[in-house]
């Protein structure tokens, strides 16, 4: 049993130190920044719900959706880093034209909708559920049986409800810092999101340039 509760901790920190919620934390705020208390709840939950569901797909058939599709996880980390620099370049500007960060006023269905979407992309995909986390669940999951992949489908639900705790108390940090802190919390993780989505196709470009070597 103890050597079972040490494996789900190294399974666990694995998860943790490649979705990072506490790094995560300012890029909700920032994404969700003239979103109301519930809504912020809201958009956590189904971003870490369909995160949760990614996962799972992936620890259980990852190898052979790749397959079926022909996907490479290079062109995976291209794909992600391309989505995840576009989120940081909007940021960056602070989001006056996109309409994913400011859904439009005088829609309001429309703009339920646009921030939904935020749960699924690019929250839930790439920036959390994002290749370096699938192909974390993949190979933990795929080192053994049943026993595996039920490990790591447990450490990541406790990872995905430590990351709920983090985002909804974000609302507190943002009544703390103000709404001009905001602004410039949302600049910052800007470029670090970009700084990420480029370091993403870098090693996405690398991946595939050993792919092509070996094939």
């Amino acid at each position: 049993m103890d050597q079972l509760m040490t494996h789900m901790l190294s399974v666990f920190m694995g998860f943790f130190a490649m979705m990072n919620p506490i790094a995560n934390t300012p890029v909700f705020l920032g994404l969700t920044a003239d979103e109301t208390p519930d809504e912020r709840k809201k958009v956590a939950c189904r971003a870490l719900m369909v995160s949760f569901a990614i996962i799972f797909v992936f620890a259980a058939g990852g190898k052979l959706i790749f397959e079926l599709f022909g996907i490479t996880l290079p062109a995976f980390r291209i794909t992600g880093g391309i989505l995840i620099g576009l989120v940081g370049y909007h940021m960056l500007q602070g989001g006056e034209h996109s309409s994913i960060q400011h859904p439009s006023e005088e829609d309001k269905q429309k703009s339920s909708d646009a921030l939904m979407s935020i749960a699924v992309s690019p929250l839930a995909m790439p920036i959390l559920a994002g290749p370096g986390t699938i192909a974390t669940a993949m190979n933990f999951s795929s080192a053994g049986g049943m026993t595996e992949f039920a490990v790591t489908i447990i450490a990541f639900l406790i990872l995905c409800v430590v990351s709920y705790v983090f985002f909804v108390s974000g609302e507190k940090f943002i009544s703390y810092i103000g709404h001009n802190g905001v602004k410039v919390i949302t600049r910052l993780m800007g470029l670090i999101l970009a700084v990420i989505g480029v370091q993403m196709l870098i090693e996405g470009i690398g991946g595939a340039a050993t792919y092509l070597q070996v094939h």
